[in-house]
């Protein structure tokens, strides 16, 4: 059992976001602390007047003070708590019915999953989790023996490398944590593809499970068939090999890493294709971008999906500019009929806001786009409406005359 070890009251007109189930408690909204709760120690919320609110875990390093677990006065934060949620994350991910076309995707959403702090992906035999938080940190040892019960994994990595960790103040953890470390390419498939992952060096947890909807929107025969394809910020292939298998004439994979180029060619080949007409190009994205622009190159389709530009608030306005230099470029290489897909994970940038920042793009490009089909996470990453940061990935499909 893990006991509480203080309360927190909040000051007054402070308990909405509380009473909506936002899990997030920042410190500006609590009037004082009583007991003496440690990083990651489980603590009560009441509201001014002393009444309950809510359970959660307490970090004073984090501007968030606490993350909620529970709304329950009498629901114990216990082993059987962990065991439960865990449980209810594994029955709807099964209700997906992703397997065994696809062995790779995500099983816990963090807050999405009534988990603040945890992630786990699924790649075939081995799970990798990410613990983000101290509260998460805290129960580790009970998470990992849980997730051993009910998935029983041939081992489990953990890549608790992001940087919201040093918020919280936590080292950065990149080892296997339970069971067997699995081979340096681990071999995936995803929607009958196959993918070569690597779970201790790859970025994120080993690959974007969460664009796995999104590369068979955008790669559907009709998009892509017999066409030119720039795949930018390719890193393994994703949508590149998507787009082969679904008939791709020629596809450019531009990623500023040899190392996931080099994956990503071995990836082609390892689905049977020979494709001597495919490029693959190391370097930065808005160069080579630019430097097409400079040769009247063009393409038929193109993918954009950076990685995250916003990391905080007061990135946001750089990262926005960013995004408009990228577009902006993009929008220069394709001929009338042409095809963009365009992607933000930044959660600090809102649909709306990428919306005015592809526009602004379009605007300044001298071209007219339309808006064919709005993207975002697949099912996997659910987007818990008490907590809209949960919807972090979007993006657009575009038709540019």
């Amino acid at each position: 059992m893990h006991s509480i070890t203080g309360q927190l009251s909040l000051k007054p007109g402070r308990e909405k976001s509380v009473l909506n189930r936002h899990p997030w408690l920042f410190s500006g909204a609590i009037a004082r602390v009583e007991g003496e709760p440690q990083p990651g120690d489980l603590v009560q919320v009441l509201d001014g007047n002393g009444r309950f609110l809510a359970t959660g875990y307490f970090n004073p390093h984090s501007q968030i003070r606490v993350r909620l677990l529970s709304w329950d006065a009498d629901e114990l934060i216990d082993d059987g708590f962990w065991n439960g949620r865990l449980q209810q994350a594994k029955r709807h991910r099964q209700q997906l019915n992703l397997e065994p076309a696809t062995t790779a995707y995500r099983l816990v959403h963090a807050e999405a999953d009534g988990l603040p702090g945890l992630i786990v992906d699924k790649y075939g035999d081995f799970l990798v989790m990410q613990s983000l938080t101290a509260g998460i940190e805290a129960q580790k040892e009970t998470i990992l023996a849980a997730l051993n019960q009910i998935w029983q994994p041939k081992g489990i990595v953990e890549r608790s490398d992001a940087d919201v960790r040093q918020k919280e103040g936590l080292p950065v953890i990149n080892r296997v944590a339970s069971g067997e470390a699995p081979p340096e390419t681990l071999v995936i498939q995803e929607n009958g593809i196959q993918f070569g992952v690597n779970l201790l060096g790859g970025h994120k947890s080993g690959f974007y499970l969460d664009q796995r909807e999104n590369r068979t929107a955008v790669t559907q025969p009709h998009h892509v068939a017999n066409k030119t394809f720039l795949n930018v910020f390719a890193y393994t292939g994703g949508f590149g090999l998507y787009a082969i298998a679904n008939g791709a004439q020629q596809v450019t994979h531009v990623d500023s890493s040899y190392d996931a180029l080099a994956l990503a060619e071995q990836n082609v080949g390892c689905n049977g294709w020979k494709r001597p007409q495919d490029e693959y190009l190391a370097g930065d994205a808005f160069e080579v971008l630019r430097h097409y622009r400079d040769t009247n190159q063009t393409f038929d389709i193109i993918v954009l999906d950076p990685p995250k530009f916003a990391h905080s608030q007061r990135d946001v306005e750089r990262a926005c500019r960013g995004y408009k230099d990228l577009n902006w470029l993009a929008l220069r290489l394709l001929p009338p009929g042409g095809l963009l897909a365009t992607f933000s994970c930044s959660g600090l940038i809102s649909a709306d806001l990428f919306q005015k920042v592809l526009f602004g793009a379009a605007v300044d490009a001298g071209r007219q786009v339309q808006i064919i089909q709005t993207l975002t996470q697949g099912p996997d990453h659910p987007v818990l409406l008490t907590f809209p940061e949960s919807a972090y990935l979007k993006g657009f499909l575009c038709r540019v005359w």
